[in-house]
C-alpha cells in the first residue's frame, strides 16, 4: 500500500499545483468571482462524495423554511440533461439528478429546486424569477468559486476527516486541506451520538490547524426515521436486504445491523442508474432468503430511481422500503448555527 502511495505521489503533487494556482487566481481577483443579489449559503466539502451534503441541505431547509422563501441550486450530478432546469410535477430523477429529485419530492411545495452545471447561470436565472426567493442554498459548491457565497459551510465526516486524507489520486481530497480556510463553519457529520470531551477536543485541535482562528466547529450525527414503503401500505418486517448507491454506505450498514436482521446487502456506485439487470440480480438475492420473508431496504435517493422501474414498489413479491435520514445538531449548536447565518446574511440575531 505504501509503495502504491509513493507511485501516486507525483500525480498528487501535480493536482495540488493545479488547484493551488486556481485558488490563487481567484484570491487575487484574476479569475472573477461574483456575489449573488440574493443571499446564498454554500454547502460543500473537500473530499469526493459521501460527507452527508443532502441531509445537511435538507436540515437547512427545515431550519429556515418558516421564515424565508428558499431555492436550492445543485449541479444535478448524474442527470441525463444539460443546462438550467426547474423541478416541477413532470420532472424525473434522470432529468435533474437523484439528490435534487429527492429534495423536490420532499419539499417541492415549499422550496424551489433548480439544477445548472454553471452555477453563475443558475443563480442569474433564479434572480430573473417573478417571485424571487429570500435565500439560495448552493449544494456541493465549495470548489465552485465563480460565486462567492454569503455563508460557506464545509462538511467533513467523523470516520474520514479531511485532516487524515490526501489529495487525489493518493486520497480523496479535491483540494489541499488549507482550503478549509474559506469556510465560515465546519460541521463534522456522521458523528457518534455520544462524544466525550476528550474526543471533541482532539478533533477540534486537528481541524483548527487549518481553519481561520475564529471559525466555529460543530458536530452532527445522523437520525434515521421509520422505514416507509416505496409504494402502497406494505408492512415492514425486520429481516431486510439492503441495497444502496452511496459513496460510503458504512453508516447505514451499521445502523441496519443494530436495528434489524440484515440478511444481505448489495452496494452500487454513488448516483448509480439502476437497470433491469440490477433488478434481476436483487430478485435473485431475495430468492436466496425466501424462507425468511424479507423486505428490501434502501435510501430515499435510490428509492426515487428504482420507483421508475418498479412503479408498484415491489421486487418480485418482496416490498421495498426507504429509510429516511436526517442530519441532527444539538439544540445549542442549532441555535448558534441559525444565529451565525442570520447575523452574516441578514444582519440580525436570533439570540435572546
Amino acid at each position: 500500500m505504501r509503495f502504491l502511495l509513493f507511485l501516486l505521489f507525483p500525480f498528487a503533487g501535480i493536482y495540488n499545483l493545479v488547484t493551488w494556482v486556481r485558488n490563487v487566481l481567484f484570491d487575487r481577483g484574476i479569475l472573477q468571482s461574483q456575489k449573488s443579489k440574493i443571499p446564498t449559503i454554500s454547502v460543500g466539502n473537500l473530499r469526493v462524495g459521501g460527507t452527508g451534503k443532502t441531509p445537511m441541505v435538507e436540515y437547512l431547509i427545515r431550519l429556515f423554511r418558516d421564515e424565508y422563501s428558499l431555492a436550492i441550486l445543485s449541479r444535478g450530478y448524474g442527470r441525463k440533461t444539460k443546462g438550467f432546469l426547474e423541478a416541477d410535477s413532470t420532472t424525473s430523477a434522470n432529468q435533474i439528478g437523484d439528490e435534487p429529485f429527492q429534495i423536490y419530492e420532499k419539499f417541492g411545495k415549499e422550496v424551489g429546486v433548480y439544477v445548472s452545471e454553471k452555477r453563475v447561470l443558475g443563480v442569474e436565472k433564479i434572480q430573473e424569477k417573478e417571485e424571487k426567493p429570500d435565500l439560495i442554498i448552493l449544494d456541493d459548491a465549495f470548489q465552485h468559486r465563480y460565486i462567492t457565497p454569503d455563508f460557506s459551510i464545509l462538511l467533513t465526516t467523523w470516520e474520514q476527516p479531511f485532516f487524515n486524507d490526501y489529495l487525489l489520486p493518493m486520497g480523496r481530497l479535491r483540494e489541499s486541506r488549507n482550503g478549509v480556510r474559506r469556510a465560515d463553519l465546519v460541521i463534522v457529520t456522521k458523528s457518534p451520538s455520544q462524544i466525550s470531551k476528550e474526543q471533541e477536543e482532539k478533533y477540534l485541535r486537528k481541524i483548527q490547524k487549518y481553519t481561520k482562528s475564529n471559525t466555529p466547529v460543530f458536530f452532527a450525527n445522523l437520525k434515521y426515521g421509520q422505514p416507509k414503503p416505496l409504494f402502497g401500505n406494505s408492512n415492514f418486517q425486520n429481516k431486510v436486504i439492503l441495497f444502496t448507491g452511496l459513496a460510503d454506505p458504512s453508516s447505514m450498514v451499521e445502523f441496519c445491523k443494530q436495528e434489524y436482521i440484515l440478511l444481505a446487502s448489495r452496494h452500487f456506485p454513488d448516483h448509480h442508474h439502476y437497470t433491469n439487470q440490477d433488478i434481476q440480480s436483487l430478485q435473485g438475492l431475495a430468492e436466496k432468503y425466501r424462507d425468511d420473508n424479507p423486505v428490501f431496504l434502501t435510501t430515499e435517493k435510490d428509492g426515487v430511481k428504482v420507483k421508475s422501474l418498479l412503479p408498484k414498489g415491489f421486487l418480485g413479491e418482496f416490498p421495498i422500503f426507504v429509510l429516511p435520514i436526517e442530519a441532527k445538531l444539538n439544540p445549542e449548536n442549532e441555535e448558534k448555527l441559525k444565529n451565525l447565518i442570520q447575523q452574516k446574511i441578514f444582519g440580525k440575531s436570533t439570540e435572546r
